[in-house]
């Protein structure tokens, strides 16, 4: 098995291939990400095509469509995985694109005899280093088939949600746009916290036990109250990225998106002044607004 994009979420994925037996090669542009791949006993490939070459699946886990695009087919459209895969081995598409980009990469792999399987990732890297994402999936019974040994190394929940690539696209967009709100009024409400003078812990303790608790609220507020806002593995690019593929597909269909809006454009504050921020960072633009801060 490969992987390619061996960052905060696909070097989890790796480790956790390597873990349950697979021999595991991977290419990440990255020369410090490369090392730290070696370190954990994978094979570093100089490039996609190498790392490869003899696979019977490949995981993608980079940023966006373009790069997907890239390292399916490669940049002039005659490298990439396509090159190198064996007819039967399956691409594990679990980066996180718009659900238009995946249909067209599928329907440019036909005829090649690669299967591919659409399965955007939930769990951050806490559940990609743990191996307990949920994934969510969606391709022919063929492509899941040959794909369910090496998906089920790095996860806890696999939900099969259709036979169209684009599908798991789309589930994981909608779920974005739930997640994206839940975090904005989490950071909305540290900050109303700390304006009145009120405890960050007795925040935490009564929301994590009340009919509003929940795991992203909880991991939030502790974050805000001890003032972790960078290198926690959740940087700030991939949920901005995400909300902004929520709001494409609301564009696409007519479906208003009025709370998902309102996230990414406090997303998009907190990218702008904080670009090296995770999550969390967005409280801070908030803070800086009502000079008031949440601490435990």
């Amino acid at each position: 098995v490969c992987v390619i994009g061996i960052g905060d979420m696909g070097s989890g994925l790796a480790k956790n291939l390597i873990a349950a037996g697979y021999q595991t090669s991977g290419y990440d542009l990255k020369p410090q990400r490369m090392e730290d791949f070696r370190q954990l006993g994978g094979e570093a490939s100089t490039s996609t095509e190498i790392a490869g070459t003899g696979a019977e699946a490949a995981f993608i886990m980079v940023m966006n469509g373009d790069e997907v695009r890239d390292v399916v087919f490669g940049t002039d459209g005659n490298g990439g995985l396509r090159s190198v895969l064996e007819p039967g081995s399956v691409i594990i598409l679990s980066a996180t694109i718009k659900p238009k980009e995946a249909r067209g990469i599928a329907i440019d792999l036909e005829g090649s005899g690669l299967l591919m399987v659409d399965t955007p990732v939930s769990g951050g890297r806490p559940g990609a280093d743990n191996g307990t994402l949920t994934l969510m999936a969606a391709g022919t019974e063929a492509a899941l088939s040959k794909a369910k040994p090496f998906m089920e190394a790095v996860s806890g929940t696999i939900h099969i949600v259709g036979e169209e690539i684009g599908v798991g696209q789309t589930v994981k967009a909608c779920l974005q746009s739930l997640i994206g709100a839940i975090f904005t009024a989490t950071y909305e409400a540290s900050v109303l916290a700390g304006k009145a003078g009120v405890s960050g812990e007795v925040l935490r303790k009564v929301f994590a036990t009340s009919g509003a608790g929940n795991g992203i609220t909880d991991v939030t507020l502790e974050k805000v109250i001890t003032r972790e806002f960078e290198k926690t593995g959740s940087h700030i690019n991939t949920m901005h990225k995400d909300l902004t593929i929520s709001m494409a597909l609301g564009q696409e269909l007519g479906v208003p998106l009025h709370t998902a809006a309102a996230a990414m454009q406090i997303f998009h504050a907190g990218k702008t002044k904080y670009p090296n921020g995770d999550n969390w960072v967005c409280t801070r633009v908030i803070e800086e607004i009502v000079g008031a801060e949440l601490h435990r």
